[in-house]
Formats: C-alpha cells, sequence, structure tokens
C-alpha cells in the first residue's frame, strides 16, 4: 500500500503549506491537529486537504507527521474554509490564520475533552452574612456582593482560594453546574411602535436556512442611544433559541462584555457564554468546545469570537458595529464584523449590524442597497435626546482644563441628584513636561514622541511604545529646575474635581485606574447604584453603558478630534461625541451635554450639532466620494520597519517595482507620520483603487514573493487590507 501524503499547514509566516507522510493508516482528514517536524523543533499544525497517495520516483524525501492529535476533525469544514477565505482576503499566512482561530491551549496540542461546568453562587446564609459583615471585611464583602449580582464562575471573582474555601465551609457560597439550555426567564417588555415596526423588519430575514432558500440578510439596526436596541436584540434570539439555533454577539471591547452578558442571562436565563481574551486558557478553550458542540446557546465575545466553531449557528449580531476595536491592528489584521459578515453569507444566516453611529462603509452599503435599514429615532423614555451645546473657552481661564460655567454645571447637577461623566480621552496626568525657562520637552528616547507624565505613579510613559522613566527633577538641555506640566489627562481633571467638590465620592475610568480583574465591573455597579457622583472617562466608558443617574456629560476637549492625519478623523470625531453624548439621561430624566472647544465655528462640529450624525455623515461621505476615498475606493497599507533608517524604506522602493498594475495606484513609499517607534524605523506604501477584484488580484500574484527581495532580510513587514489607521 502507497503511503498517504497531506497538506499540513503550520503557525509560521510562511504563505504555503508542507507536505507530510501519513504514519499508519488511521484516519488524517482536513480540520485535524497533527504534531509534525518542522525545521529544528516540533509545531502543531492543522490538516487542509485529503490524503493523497505518495507518488513513486520524485526523489522527495517526506517527512512523517509525529502524531495525529484528533480523532475527527477539530476545525468543521465551514470554520476551515472561512480560515481559508480569511488568508486569501487579507494575504496572510493560512497557518497564522488557523492558530488565531484556535484558542491557545488548542493551538498548543491541548484536549478536547469537554468539562463539568461550574459556578459560585451565594446561599441564604451568605445574605445574611453580607447584611452583617463589618465594613473593614472589604474583600469578603466585595466577593459576596459580586455574588449576590448573579451566579460568577470561579475565575470571574476577585478573590483568593483561600477565601472561597473559607466562603464555602461557613455555608455562605455553594458550587453548581451550570445550566446550558437557555430558557425563558424575564418576559419582554412592551415594545415602543417604533421598535415594533423595526422587529418586524428584523424578522423578514428567514433565519437559518430551511430549504426555501438562503437566510443570508445584513440589516443595519440604527438606534439613537436609549432608543432600545438591545431589546430588539433579546427579540431575535428568543427567535433563534425556537428554533434550537445558536446565537454569536460580538461587542468591540472586554469592559463590555458583562453587562450584555447580564441582559442576556436576565432574559434566558441557563448559559449565556463569554469569549474575549481576558480569560484563562482553561476556560477560553472549553467555551470554544461548547460552541462546537451546540452546548452553548448564546456566546457574547469580543473580536476573537468571530472564528468560534458553532454547531447550529442561526443568528449574528454585532453590537456598535462602527468600533475601530473590531480591526485587529497586528498579526492578521482582520476585521471581526467584515469577517462574520462572510461567514453568515457562507452559512446563510442573517446580521445585524446595531449602532446609533453607523460607520460610512456600513451606511453606503445601506444605501447601495446591499443592506436592509432599520431606524429608531426616539428613546424608549418620552424625553428627549438631551441637547449639545458648545462652550467656547477662547479667553476663558481653565481649571485643570475645565471652565467656571462646566464646573457650575456639575455643581448644579450634584445638587439635583444627578450624576456627571466628564469625557477625556487621554490617560496621565499631563501630555507634555516643559521647561519653563528653554522650552525642551521630556521625549521618548525610542519614538518620535513626547512622553506623558503620569503623577500618580511617579513616571514619565510613552503612550504609542510603553517606555518608562522617573521624572526629572531637572532639564535635561539646560539644568533647569522649572518644569511644568502642561496639558490635561484623566489624572488632572481627577485632582481639580476633586479640589471643586470635596465630599463627593469621584472615579476615574481608564486603563491606569483599572488593573485588577473585576474592578472595571465592581465600579460600573457602583455607577448604577448612585454610589460614584462623577465619573471621569476615557474611550472606555463611550459607548454601551447605561447609567440610569447620568444627567451632565461634557467633553473637556472635544478639539483634540477635530485634527488629525488620517482621512477618518472627523468620521471619529462625529462617532465620539455622539457615543458619549448618549450616555447622559437614558431613563427620561432631563440631561445636557457640554463640548469645551476653541474652534466654536469650526464647521464639521456645527454640521454634527445641526444636522445630527445622519446628515454630518452624508456631507462628509459626499466628500468622500469627490476625493475617492473610501468606501469609494478600497486600500490596501504595506507597512515595513527596521533597525537602521532607511532600511524600510528601501524594501519598499523594491516592493513598489512589483506592485505596479493597471488600476492601481501607489502612494509612497515614505516615512510613517510617526517614523521611530520603539527604536525601530517605519516606512508605509499605500496602495489604492477603485476596483476591489483588481487589488485583490494584484496582491495575490505578488505578497507572497516579497520576502524573496534582497531588501526584505533586516525588515518585518505586513500588509493590512481596508486600513482603519494610516499611522
Amino acid at each position: 500500500m502507497k503511503a498517504r501524503i497531506v497538506a499540513v499547514a503550520v503557525p509560521a509566516p510562511l504563505y504555503k503549506a508542507f507536505d507530510y507522510r501519513v504514519p499508519g493508516e488511521g484516519p488524517c482528514t482536513p480540520g485535524m491537529r497533527v504534531r509534525v517536524p518542522f525545521g529544528r523543533r516540533t509545531v502543531v499544525g492543522v490538516v487542509l486537504e485529503a490524503p493523497r497517495a505518495e507518488v513513486v520516483g520524485t526523489g522527495i524525501q517526506y517527512k512523517s507527521i509525529a502524531a495525529v492529535l484528533d480523532a475527527e476533525p477539530l476545525l468543521p469544514t465551514e470554520l476551515l474554509d472561512l480560515c481559508r477565505w480569511a488568508a486569501g482576503y487579507y494575504q496572510h499566512p493560512i497557518g497564522e490564520v488557523l492558530a488565531t482561530a484556535l484558542p491557545s491551549a488548542l493551538r498548543q496540542g491541548g484536549a478536547t475533552r469537554i468539562g463539568e461546568e461550574r459556578a459560585l453562587r451565594i446561599t441564604a446564609a451568605g445574605r445574611i452574612a453580607l447584611a452583617t459583615l463589618p465594613a473593614r471585611n472589604r474583600a469578603q464583602r466585595a466577593m459576596l456582593e459580586a455574588l449576590a449580582a448573579g451566579p460568577r464562575p470561579r475565575s470571574e471573582l476577585d478573590a483568593s482560594a483561600a477565601m472561597l474555601s473559607q466562603a464555602t465551609k461557613q455555608g455562605w457560597i455553594e458550587s453548581f453546574v451550570v445550566d446550558e439550555t437557555p430558557v425563558a426567564a424575564e418576559p419582554a417588555p412592551a415594545l415602543t411602535a417604533e421598535q415594533a415596526s423595526s422587529l418586524a423588519l428584523l424578522r423578514e430575514a428567514q433565519g437559518p436556512s430551511t430549504g426555501l432558500g438562503t437566510g443570508f440578510d445584513v440589516t443595519v439596526l440604527e438606534g439613537i442611544t436609549g432608543s432600545g436596541k438591545t431589546e430588539l436584540y433579546l427579540q431575535r434570539a428568543a427567535d433563534v433559541l425556537a428554533l434550537g439555533r445558536q446565537v454569536l454577539v460580538l461587542v468591540p471591547e472586554i469592559g463590555l462584555t458583562p453587562q450584555l452578558t447580564e441582559r442576556f442571562a436576565r432574559r434566558f436565563g441557563g448559559k449565556v457564554a463569554r469569549y474575549h481574551s481576558g480569560m484563562a486558557d482553561g476556560e477560553r478553550a472549553q467555551a470554544w468546545l461548547r460552541a462546537r458542540a451546540g452546548r452553548t446557546g448564546i456566546v457574547v465575545g469580543t473580536r476573537s469570537a468571530a472564528f468560534l466553531p458553532f454547531a447550529k449557528l442561526g443568528l449574528i449580531i454585532v453590537d456598535e458595529e462602527h468600533d475601530g476595536s473590531f480591526k485587529q491592528q497586528d498579526g492578521l489584521r482582520y476585521s471581526a464584523r467584515d469577517l462574520v459578515i462572510v461567514r453568515a453569507q457562507k452559512a446563510g444566516v442573517p446580521v445585524i449590524l446595531g449602532s446609533a453611529t453607523p460607520s460610512f462603509e456600513t451606511l453606503h452599503n445601506a444605501s447601495a442597497g446591499r443592506y436592509r435599514r432599520a431606524r429608531l429615532t426616539r428613546r424608549v423614555h418620552a424625553v428627549a435626546p438631551p441637547a449639545i451645546r458648545l462652550l467656547d473657552v477662547r479667553g476663558r481661564p481653565l481649571d485643570h482644563g475645565m471652565s467656571a460655567p462646566l464646573l457650575e454645571a456639575i455643581g448644579k447637577h450634584l445638587d439635583a441628584g444627578g450624576q456627571s461623566l466628564l469625557f477625556l480621552n487621554r490617560r496621565g496626568y499631563a501630555p507634555v513636561l516643559l521647561c519653563h525657562d528653554c522650552g525642551w520637552q521630556a521625549p521618548c528616547k525610542q519614538c518620535d514622541s513626547r512622553m506623558t507624565m503620569h503623577r500618580g505613579r511617579g513616571r514619565l510613559v510613552c503612550h504609542h511604545c510603553g517606555a518608562e522613566s522617573g521624572v526629572p527633577v531637572k532639564c535635561e538641555s539646560c539644568q533647569s529646575r522649572a518644569l511644568l506640566p502642561v496639558g490635561e489627562g484623566t489624572e488632572r481633571i481627577e485632582d481639580g474635581l476633586r479640589d471643586a467638590f470635596p465630599g463627593k465620592r469621584i472615579e476615574r475610568f481608564d486603563s491606569d485606574r483599572i488593573r485588577k480583574r473585576g474592578e472595571l465591573e465592581r465600579l460600573l455597579e457602583d455607577t448604577r447604584s448612585g454610589a460614584i457622583h462623577i465619573l471621569i472617562g476615557t474611550q472606555m466608558l463611550a459607548k454601551g453603558h447605561d447609567f440610569a443617574g447620568l444627567s451632565l456629560v461634557g467633553i473637556v476637549d472635544v478639539d483634540h478630534a477635530l485634527y488629525g492625519s488620517d482621512f477618518r478623523a472627523l468620521e471619529r470625531m462625529g462617532q465620539l461625541v455622539t457615543q458619549v453624548a448618549g450616555r447622559a439621561g437614558r431613563v427620561g430624566q432631563q440631561a445636557e451635554v457640554i463640548l469645551q472647544t476653541h474652534e466654536p465655528h469650526h464647521p464639521a462640529l456645527r454640521s454634527l450639532l445641526e444636522k445630527g450624525y445622519a446628515g454630518f455623515a452624508e456631507s462628509l461621505l459626499a466628500q468622500r466620494k469627490q476625493l475617492g476615498l473610501p468606501p469609494f475606493a478600497h486600500l490596501a497599507l504595506l507597512r515595513a520597519e527596521a533597525t537602521a533608517r532607511g532600511a524600510a524604506l528601501t524594501f519598499l522602493q523594491e516592493a513598489a517595482a512589483l506592485l505596479r498594475a493597471e488600476g492601481v495606484a501607489l502612494l509612497g513609499p515614505i516615512p510613517s507620520p510617526m517614523e521611530r517607534l520603539g527604536g525601530r524605523y517605519r516606512a508605509q506604501l499605500l496602495l489604492q483603487s477603485g476596483s476591489r477584484a483588481a487589488l485583490q488580484k494584484l496582491l495575490a500574484a505578488q505578497v507572497p514573493s516579497l520576502d524573496d527581495l534582497k531588501s526584505a532580510r533586516p525588515v518585518r513587514w505586513s500588509v493590512d487590507i481596508d486600513p482603519l489607521d494610516l499611522f
């Protein structure tokens, strides 16, 4: 009997699969994991094709597979096909795509047995203990409070093993097997007329293919903040669960998964799974395997959940579809939103794209008739959305970046029992440390950027490469001690508010403040309970959160969002302002939004305030069309970096000679806007075409050969299809 040969994709940056001899006569079919020798090491790869007979006399010496790890394909055909599509479209090695699709434990060859899932819950004795425990027992109280809000897996509790063991012995908490079957729990509320109309439109999609034709359909659910989009997600999920199908819900950030998971769990009970990078490796592998086995009805996850295998996928929901976090910015640079639309098309299932501020690409697809569009223009509660007003701060004295009218407004809302949110998308105390005598600014020694001062940590930090140093006492240029922190970050805003409102609880929501597991959930719960009076937030509070008591939103520096080297800067500004403003007045109370600006007459700001997001987007889309920019053209960005100045540019100049084709324009190569980052010099080459097919054809023909260029040896390079950042 002739030996069998199979093509195996290995996790390496190489644009091809490798042939191996199959040992023995056992099965070795596409989607199975195998352990194979590769160079001087052994790696876990995935079989791509059915075995073929070895051709005798070729002189080729095939290495043998060391071990076949699966008795049946781990990756279903549907997921394997999706990975092949992603490798082709995003011009990325198939082995690395497959590694992205697998959780770490499985791509390292881990076992595929599904364990019994258990969680912890509070008992009646635990609720009594919670009411009587002294305030000084903070850790125990925090653990019991978390469980009082609902059962939690052990991994989601910020508690030591000893504490949990003691609480179990005391009879305060107990372990139980999680019921994985979603069932009706909380009744659905009555819908508004607009919600009912939009739900009818969403239900026009046939759903999972039933033999009557494809069920693929994309509907944009465009609803202002507070209009009840989540309720429509829940009702469509109920439809699909009733058919015995599964639901995937994508959210842009980990911080949004607890809130949405809780909403789905309250409605359906049973198991609503999470899937994101903050989970332990074993948890992620179990969630992956449960979805594959059809044992999880609903999964709420971030970007990587787009690759989850599903036994009976019936609906995909993308919440906050406009958010840039759905685009992976390193490695396989895929868009999770775009990937699940392709996946839905292949699987014949409907997609809902929800947002108050749809991306320009989504709006363009809706206008062209490729997507349907359902609109919610009114909030569920009778009060209209808060009015947004510009506060001209030119010539006004600023206290820690805040004007007197803004501080007065905060005081007024506090007196009325409301909460306030101040938004500033800059961490740290001050973005610049300046010498008052000579003008020196503390630079990052690894980047073409300045260091940000973090006063709480007593450090200077580069927000681009992560480099840190102590805060100097003297100027490095003139030795003067007149060093001044210039500008505002969230730490400085926090200091100013503590001075202005002593006795009020003020909390800062940024990645410096929130480091521990469960910390964000605790702060969000305190916000909802009214225990926190003033919030200072970065991007993590700009979307998706419901705070019933929030009546004032202030954007400290809207001008920062008006200017940028990227053509998408104004689109992001409009989305950011609209999303942040939407946090206020969500349960019907009178609310206001204040934007501090030195540019009160900026045309984009005026357009946003006078026409709303829809009119603002329409005018900017008209400009994009005139300029031949996305979504009316298609882009690919070839990036390169090297330790030696000029090496990246030399490589891109050679690459440009290969990437010339009719219908594709080359812009560059040029140094990147920030040329030096993390000690490496960067350059970029932009490809632009009115034809996606022409661009893809060129890239597919030439990208695999770029590593063969002589100038490629000292260079790291990558291709970014449909780039979101030209930086």
